[in-house]
């Protein structure tokens, strides 16, 4: 067990617990990146992949937005990419500049399956994840806790396939339709890789602080990061197929990292799932899915997202990220709309600011602040 400093701010871990917060804590989703000039700096001498296997350029960049925002940030979220899990797999992953991730060569049928590693080592092949995580904790000197993450499976399994990004995702759909036994075994496997690595992740960052008065817990808790689970192109599918092929293993996840902790004896972690664009699916994966708190997009209110999931879970979300270039007036007006919809309804009212999708690279960094800024006023309990 490492001795990290002491949490100064448990803003973000009182929400995902449920409770209703002096304000909505607030990050955003890709906050360490290319909006920063500081990180463009960083990346003008180190690939992509360079930086994230490398664990101090990762806390480096980690660190970045929460030096730049102090007193503004709630939580920090490790740098790394949802890829590095096929990497771990056995398949290339390139990052080209100005086009994304590229697999030079993906799967193409079944049979390709057999190319990757049939059992994946975690701390061989992403122990650098896991130095970076310690190394970070020890660098925000307990401003914020660290959130570590961790792509889902129908999200990687696609990038898989396609090879890369997709406006259709053509390639990986006819693999459910064509092959959908053989779908679900291979989703299956890149989930119990994505459990291992996520139980990686919290230990590499438990550390002893405090008693912490939790119902579900007995004794002395790990004041340890919250985890997200990022399934970008879950409203790619049919709500019935979401529920056939992508459902399963996000419980699958859940379900895992809180057996495998157990075992371990290390305390439950509160655990977030964003499932972009499957709003549909908001009140089964309130019931049944296992996760603490729901990631929304900008596509839904967040009174109707309260009212569908009712009191199981705790809220993140929601603003677009395009109104990030919309100008401060834009940027105020929006934030205190959403903060007035999310704070509407029946208790409890735990919600975590955040925007729908992750931060785009032209953003100014001055009119994220103002967003903070914009939050830190609106979301304020009356």
């Amino acid at each position: 067990m490492t001795d990290f400093p002491p949490l100064k701010n448990d803003l973000l871990l009182r929400a995902a617990r449920g409770e209703e917060t002096e304000r909505a804590p607030v990050w955003v989703m890709r906050q360490a990146g290319r909006y920063l000039p500081e990180f463009r700096e960083v990346r003008k001498s180190h690939e992509f992949f360079e930086v994230c296997r490398t664990p101090a350029l990762a806390t480096e960049v980690t660190v970045q937005p929460i030096r730049r925002y102090s007193g503004l940030l709630d939580a920090s979220i490790i740098f790394s990419d949802i890829l590095v899990v096929p990497q771990a797999l056995g398949m290339e992953v390139q990052m080209k500049e100005g086009t994304g991730p590229h697999f030079p060569d993906p799967l193409v049928t079944p049979a390709d399956i057999e190319k990757l590693s049939k059992v994946v080592n975690i701390q061989k092949e992403l122990g650098y994840v896991f130095d970076a995580i310690t190394m970070t904790r020890h660098a925000l000197k307990g401003e914020v806790p660290l959130i570590g993450f961790c792509g889902a499976p129908w999200t990687l399994f696609a990038y898989m396939i396609e090879g890369g990004g997709s406006k259709t995702l053509q390639k990986a759909k006819s693999w459910l339709f064509k092959y959908p036994e053989e779908s679900k075994q291979l989703l299956i496997r890149i989930a119990d890789v994505c459990v291992d690595f996520l139980v990686g992740q919290v230990k590499a960052g438990a550390q002893v602080i405090r008693f912490l008065k939790l119902p579900f817990i007995l004794g002395p808790h790990l004041e340890i990061q919250l985890l997200q689970i990022f399934d970008s192109w879950a409203g790619e599918l049919a709500p019935h197929h979401f529920l056939e092929f992508s459902f399963p293993t996000l419980q699958h996840i859940s379900t895992g990292v809180r057996q495998k902790l157990a075992v371990e004896g290390v305390p439950i972690v509160p655990m977030t799932l964003f499932a972009k664009g499957a709003n549909h699916a908001l009140p089964l994966l309130a019931q049944k899915s296992g996760y603490d708190t729901l990631g929304i997009d900008w596509c839904v209110d967040p009174a109707e997202a309260r009212r569908l999931v009712g009191d199981k879970v705790a809220l993140q979300g929601n603003l677009d990220p395009n109104l990030l270039y919309g100008g401060r007036d834009a940027i105020e007006r929006e934030v205190k709309r959403m903060s007035e919809a999310f704070k509407g309804g029946k208790a409890p009212k735990a919600w975590i600011a955040n925007l729908g999708h992750g931060i785009t690279p032209g953003v100014d960094p001055e009119d994220l602040r103002w967003f903070f800024e914009c939050v830190h006023k609106y979301s304020a309990a009356k």
